[in-house]
């Protein structure tokens, strides 16, 4: 299997299958290859990723946790998901902002988003990642250009986890000082996403995976990628995600390359997951997502359970949300919007910070400044 294949291969059914027969055909001896490589290649991570790994899972952890001492030391990065808006216009399954759920839509106005900064300043946040529905008309290019401008003017940095963009218009929110996206493809398994979103701009699986490379064209300092996992099977997500991060390392190698590991868990009024993953399964490909990217950014979410969260530190994950609140308004507005997801980990930031000082980490409030552009 190639290490770099072209955008639009990455939407064919016969890579899947190929990304497929690789990971369920490695044996022990592919493992141990792929534990022993210098350089690992993505037939090394489908070994990683294969049940053939399963037994050997604590050496894939260890091996990862030295990877990760080595290139990150003993820091974590926590930020915080800011959302401004929870209009959709698509038709998700999976997803507690689907246009069909009967919940209360709030956009916040300038004021609203101010007094939410305030909050979050308070708890020594400087990383933010904003996030809106994909609702055009509530929450415009412009309404997210001013609302990064407003963060940007009180904090070190600032993402966004919003509808795709066309290279111009992200050039726009580069300039009022946003350095990241976060994007997420959902599922690769092309069947699967036309299922799970039958109606909606996101309906558009090409457009989509276009997207975090017209980010880093328009300048995008970080991106990070993405399956949402339990829709398809998570061992050749896996492969696909590499993949597609090995295409935007490549064609941008500038960009600081990133991976999330959503977990599709059963919500509120949302869809059921398909192929659900345990906790082991998780950490797995955490791991190999590691061993394959030794300098990618791993991050992982409130979504999770805090006892996995706080297992995860050091062997993979390099970034955190922490005190998360996934409706608009729901740091200090009171507010009763309907939100994404629930959250999993409900500990404050003060207590994860504690609980990496315990374990010997550094919790990494700040870590990146625009004036390091300059």
């Amino acid at each position: 299997m190639k290490d770099l294949v072209p955008l639009a291969a990455l939407g064919e059914p016969a890579l899947w299958e190929s990304a497929r027969e690789r990971v369920y055909a490695s044996t022990d001896e592919d493992v141990t290859r792929a534990l022993d490589a210098e350089h690992r290649t993505t037939d090394h991570l489908a070994a990683l990723l294969s049940p053939a790994a399963v037994p050997r899972l604590a050496a894939l952890e260890e091996a990862a946790r030295r990877l990760t001492l080595q290139r990150f030391g003993r820091t974590v990065v926590l930020y915080v998901p800011l959302y401004l808006s929870n209009a959709c216009t698509n038709s998700c399954s999976y997803c507690g902002f689907a246009r069909h759920h009967d919940i209360r839509r709030a956009t916040l106005t300038e004021a609203e988003v101010d007094v939410e900064l305030s909050r979050l300043a308070e708890q020594r946040f400087r990383h933010l990642l904003l996030l809106t529905g994909e609702d055009r008309r509530a929450a415009s290019v412009a309404y997210i250009r001013d609302a990064v401008a407003r963060c940007h003017a009180r904090f070190s940095s600032v993402s966004v986890e919003v509808y795709p963009m066309t290279t111009a218009e992200y050039a726009v929110l580069v300039a009022a000082g946003c350095d990241g996206l976060t994007l997420y493809q959902e599922t690769y398994h092309r069947p699967t996403y036309r299922a799970v979103h039958p109606a909606g701009p996101k309906a558009d699986y090409d457009q989509r995976l276009a997207t975090p490379l017209r980010a880093a064209a328009a300048g995008v300092r970080a991106v990070s990628l993405g399956a949402l996992l339990g829709l398809a099977d998570w061992r050749v997500e896996g492969v696909l995600m590499a993949l597609h991060g090995a295409l935007l390392r490549r064609s941008y190698w500038r960009t600081r390359l990133g991976f999330g590991f959503p977990r599709l868990r059963t919500e509120p009024g949302a869809g059921i997951a398909l192929l659900p993953l345990t906790e082991r399964d998780l950490g797995q490909l955490i791991c190999g997502l590691r061993l394959c990217f030794p300098d990618a950014d791993l991050v992982l979410s409130t979504r999770e359970r805090a006892g996995f969260r706080d297992r995860m530190v050091g062997i993979g994950v390099t970034r955190m949300s922490a005190g998360s609140r996934t409706s608009p308004g729901g740091y200090a507005l009171g507010s009763d919007a309907g939100e994404q997801f629930a959250v999993t980990d409900t500990r404050t930031p003060a207590e994860i910070a504690t609980m990496l000082e315990t374990h010997g980490y550094e919790p990494v409030w700040k870590d990146f400044d625009q004036g390091f552009l300059a």
